[in-house]
């Protein structure tokens, strides 16, 4: 067995999205085996993570600025009556990558894998709602990914949206069944927000 230090990071390490035991022990080798100011660099990183970075208060995009809304949300060239709703921060980035959509964000946090309550809670619907209420806001582009629980997902904020009566739209299905966002290329992406209904 391990030490208790050891096993206490191989832990932690394993609640990060796709890392199990076994790679969680790999990182923790690692770091062991780093050169102290290579450790040092990665420590002051995290601390720099915790002490500058903020979370815009209308998106939920990581920033870092003056503020409480994050360079997107105060850009005046953007669309304010349109929101893209995505799920996590990677699905922003490759959007802005395109190069085509000019409003605004909201990063939902997760997806829904079954429609109990304790799940629903883990997604921010009640801000999402509280966001429609913005009188500038005229479409909602529900930008879940093509997997179960996205799908899952997007059925629920339109019944749930519906009552807004604001325009709902979802993204054209130049993406494949199954894939995420984070990893489609440019045009694809492109041309399912163009084709979005």
């Amino acid at each position: 067995m391990h030490s208790p230090a050891i096993e206490k990071l191989i832990k932690l390490f394993s609640k990060f999205p796709t890392v199990g035991p076994r790679t969680a022990s790999r990182f923790v080798f690692y770091l062991l085996r780093l050169p102290k100011e290579e450790m040092n660099d990665l420590i002051f990183g995290i601390g720099n993570l915790i002490d500058k970075v903020k979370v815009c208060s209308l998106c939920f995009n990581p920033f870092e600025g003056e503020g409480e809304i994050c360079e997107i949300c105060k850009n005046p060239g953007r669309d304010k009556s349109l929101i893209c709703v995505v799920e996590k921060e990677a699905d922003l980035d490759s959007i802005e990558k395109t190069k085509k959509y000019k409003g605004l964000y909201f990063i939902l946090g997760g997806t829904l894998s079954s429609l109990k309550k304790d799940d629903i809670k883990k997604i921010k619907t009640e801000e999402l709602s509280k966001r429609m209420k913005d009188p500038q806001v005229k479409e909602i582009i529900i930008a879940t990914n093509s997997t179960a629980e996205g799908e899952a997902t997007a059925l629920y904020l339109e019944r749930t949206l519906k009552l807004s009566g604001k325009k709902i739209t979802r993204l054209g299905r130049g993406l494949p069944k199954g894939s995420e966002l984070e990893y489609a290329d440019d045009e694809t992406l492109s041309s399912a927000l163009e084709s979005r209904k």
